[in-house]
């Protein structure tokens, strides 16, 4: 059996296994890709209201207050003061910003978002352990594809033809964009 002939094969077979974490990877660089603009793994809401402002200056008192005016009869997880006018109390999924002096209140819903939450801890190697081992698996078939994807076609769309410029133009893409990075942005 010729090289080309396993090449092929195996360039086909190891395509296949990958395919969903391909998939898994794909969607999750796009969506972690973009983190400036929105949060890919929450959906968080905001709601905003107004109660009496607080008098109580010590922490604790102050979220004792804060939990009476609120009219929450359960106290929170956690409770914090990032600078003297704010007091944040923390719940499962909720936190109340409030603006000590003013009364303003804003509140804070998350929501993991279903699917996408699961495939960005993964492409991010939350779960570690074994999967780092997976994820380098993959890494490795990801260099073995795109080495024997040269391979696959001879001839004027093979690699001595056509795939030829267009490898060229995939290897220089990120070379030229580093260049301009370090010296022109």
């Amino acid at each position: 059996m010729k090289w080309r002939k396993w090449n092929n094969i195996l360039h086909r077979d190891i395509g296949y296994l990958i395919v969903g974490l391909t998939i898994v990877y794909g969607i999750s660089g796009i969506a972690v890709n973009h983190v400036q603009d929105w949060n890919p793994n929450y959906n968080i809401e905001k709601e905003f209201l107004s109660i009496e402002p607080l008098a109580a200056t010590e922490r604790e008192p102050m979220v004792d207050e804060a939990l009476k005016k609120l009219n929450l009869a359960e106290r929170p997880k956690d409770s914090f003061r990032p600078d003297e006018e704010t007091l944040q109390l923390f719940y499962e999924n909720k936190t109340y910003s409030v603006d000590v002096p003013t009364g303003n209140v804003m509140i804070e819903t998350t929501q993991q978002r279903r699917v996408l939450f699961e495939m960005n801890q993964l492409h991010l190697n939350a779960p570690k352990e074994a999967w780092t081992y997976i994820a380098d698996l993959y890494a490795f078939s990801l260099v073995f594809v795109a080495v024997t994807g040269l391979f696959v076609l001879k001839g004027k769309n093979g690699i001595t033809g056509r795939g030829a410029w267009l490898t060229s133009i995939g290897v220089l893409l990120p070379v030229v964009y580093w260049i301009y990075y370090l010296y022109w942005s």
